[in-house]
């Protein structure tokens, strides 16, 4: 997650003190790097995942599973026994937010050649086994987007009770601070937040109606003015950075062979973040209730927005420069490639001062207003042994606005001095239940940037309509409801590669007219006439390489996931979930989820993981057997 930088953090006031001193020499070591590689060339394409893992407990006998706070100390034994004695080790770990998560990656960036596809469930099996094997008993590595009951009295292992009055980094009424990593980045991410903020985090998901559930549905908090006065009715109100950050994600980064192969990318994967996001949709329970969204995005968006009311346009400005529209958790706000530029029709607000200083830099308008925009945040945690740095040949002050705007998607410059190339970050999936589908959704993305790259593909539409999919794609059951503006030709040249469907672009066709509304079964599958679908086109492409028979295989049936969740034949883990939870014989209809149904849920993810039994809802007859025993729980209690 970001920089790790180590040493004595600062408090938010001191951290104020130096913002300006970071901003500028973030800048400086920014247009050193872009300097000195700017005109590179001919990097490889490479490219890997990253998967977050939560560690939970079991208590067969109570019937309660709970978040394990070891991380720290699975972390710590991982590295030893891998990267730190032997450096081409197949896995690297990384902390996360939460001391009951973990962040697993490959050893090494895969490379450019087809059967590299191969090798990544192989890799995340080695990930889960690896981990789960130090585990104690009873205890598993869990592939969940959100624990359903994160928040909830007792739900940590060992047990602590929140302290909202007491001095700690949340102080909220629900998130101990025992459960954020022990690393001083977390804490003081945490406090500083709150501190800049003025307040607490508000977070408002609303709740699923039920046939039982209260309406109006209205929680009390007559001890708490603070959140007696944020909580929404029918919504469930959460209140920690702990709520999103506490989340786990599926990540993918590549390595493009020069800037602009990056800014492209960057660009055209931007249009595709809401609709692989509403594909992996795996997070519609928040705090032990069932709520009405699927996806995590608006959680955590919320659970990091540090703008002070100024910012938000609440109050007139007076002590602060800007009105800011967004989270630093948010969508991206402008394209950077030149075919870009006329779609960017979102205001964009920009440090003037920088901007203009990376103009007379040499830099060119669209990438100077892309980091003008980023350096309009604050640093969030500065470290006392960090302030003065040599700018040339290190960028920690970069790195710490740059690694603190989460956004959909990153534009990464590479480190001061490495072989590393220009990377673009796609941040939006869910993580999945199996290495499978994880393996499958990874495969979708990587595939699809080299047919992007390969046919020159343009799915470029306005950016304010991007967004408009990022919310349509948080919804329930977006997948199958939901409708996304998307372009209608994606051929530059005129002419799409998918038999059956050819369509000339018409060169007077106005920009209205470019792009239109569409199901994720169109825009995935296909429909005749209106747009040829990115599994065809992908299979197009297949078909044109020279693929060895296991890895053809192999991406066929990650592709045949991907295909029938869009269409509906396999459910999303959101909506597997929440069939789950409805059909449970302790469950009300009123919108709870108690202790026993969470228990009985994460049970059932667990032995799905490890293949120990079937779901065809899910994953059809596609999962392949590979049979492995990594779960150290007794699955027959």
């Amino acid at each position: 997650m970001g920089l790790l930088s180590q040493g004595s953090p600062l408090s938010w006031e001191e951290t104020k003190r130096h913002a300006d001193h970071v901003r500028r020499h973030g800048i400086l070591q920014f247009l050193h790097i872009y300097h000195a590689v700017k005109d590179r060339h001919k990097d490889v394409l490479k490219w890997g995942d990253e998967v977050e893992y939560m560690l939970v407990s079991f208590d067969h006998e109570n019937k309660k599973v709970r978040l394990v706070l070891s991380g720290e100390e699975v972390l710590e034994t991982l590295q030893e026994k891998g990267e730190r004695t032997n450096p081409n080790h197949p896995t690297l770990w990384r902390p996360e937010y939460g001391s009951y998560m973990i962040e697993g990656t490959p050893g090494q960036p895969y490379g450019g050649t087809m059967s590299e596809f191969n090798t990544v469930e192989d890799n995340m099996r080695k990930r889960r086994k690896e981990a789960t094997s130090l585990l104690g008993e009873n205890q598993a590595l869990c592939t969940i987007t959100s624990f359903p009951r994160l928040g909830c009295p007792g739900f940590t292992l060992p047990e602590f009770k929140p302290s909202p009055v007491e001095g700690g980094a949340s102080k909220s009424l629900f998130f101990p601070d025992e459960a954020i990593n022990k690393h001083p980045r977390f804490s003081t991410l945490t406090r500083n937040i709150r501190h800049r903020r003025g307040e607490k985090v508000v977070i408002n998901v609303p709740i699923f109606k039920d046939k039982n559930t209260p309406s109006p549905f209205i929680e009390a908090f007559p001890e708490d003015e603070e959140a007696a006065k944020a909580s929404k009715p029918d919504h469930i109100y959460m209140d920690a950075m702990g709520f999103g950050m506490g989340n786990c994600c599926l990540q993918v980064t590549f390595q493009a062979c020069s800037i602009s192969e990056a800014r492209y990318l960057y660009d055209q994967l931007a249009t595709i973040c809401p609709i692989v996001m509403a594909l992996s949709a795996a997070s519609p329970f928040y705090r032990g209730y069932v709520s009405d969204i699927d996806c995590r995005w608006g959680v955590i968006s919320a659970s990091v927005d540090d703008r002070t009311r100024e910012e938000r346009g609440l109050e007139p400005l007076k002590n602060n420069n800007y009105r800011i529209s967004k989270s630093r958790y948010d969508s991206i706000d402008s394209y950077l490639s030149e075919c870009g530029e006329k779609y960017n029709d979102i205001d964009l607000t920009i440090d003037k001062e920088i901007y203009e200083q990376l103009l007379q830099e040499g830099i060119d308008r669209l990438l100077a207003q892309h980091v003008a925009h980023l350096f309009i945040r604050d640093p969030l945690t500065l470290f006392e042994e960090k302030i003065h740095l040599d700018d040339a040949n290190e960028s920690d002050h970069f790195e710490n606005i740059q690694s603190t705007n989460w956004q959909t998607m990153r534009f990464k410059p590479p480190p001061p001095n490495s072989d590393i190339g220009w990377r673009v970050e796609f941040r939006p999936m869910e993580v999945q239940l199996t290495d499978f589908e994880n393996s499958a959704y990874v495969v979708f993305v990587v595939l699809l940037t080299r047919v992007i790259l390969s046919y020159k593909l343009d799915f470029l539409i306005p950016l304010s309509k991007v967004d408009e999919n990022m919310k349509v794609a948080q919804k329930r059951d977006a997948v199958l409801q939901g409708m996304f503006y998307f372009r209608k030709d994606i051929c530059k040249g005129g002419t799409t590669m998918v038999d059956g469907y050819s369509k000339a672009q018409n060169s007077t066709e106005q920009a209205v007219e470019e792009y239109t509304l569409m199901s994720i079964d169109t825009i995935i599958n296909g429909k005749e006439a209106v747009f040829p679908g990115l599994i065809p086109i992908l299979n197009s492409y297949l078909e044109n390489m020279e693929v060895d028979v296991d890895t053809r295989c192999s991406i066929l049936n990650y592709l045949k996931l991907i295909k029938k969740r869009a269409s509906g034949e396999l459910m999303t883990v959101a909506r597997w979930m929440r069939e789950f939870i409805a059909n449970h014989p302790d469950y009300k209809q009123d919108s709870v989820i108690t202790d026993e149904m969470n228990y009985s849920l994460i049970l059932k993810c667990n032995q799905i993981a490890n293949e120990l039994c079937e779901c065809p809802e899910l994953l059809g007859p596609a999962l392949r057997k590979v049979k492995y025993s990594g779960s150290k729980t007794d699955s027959s209690n």
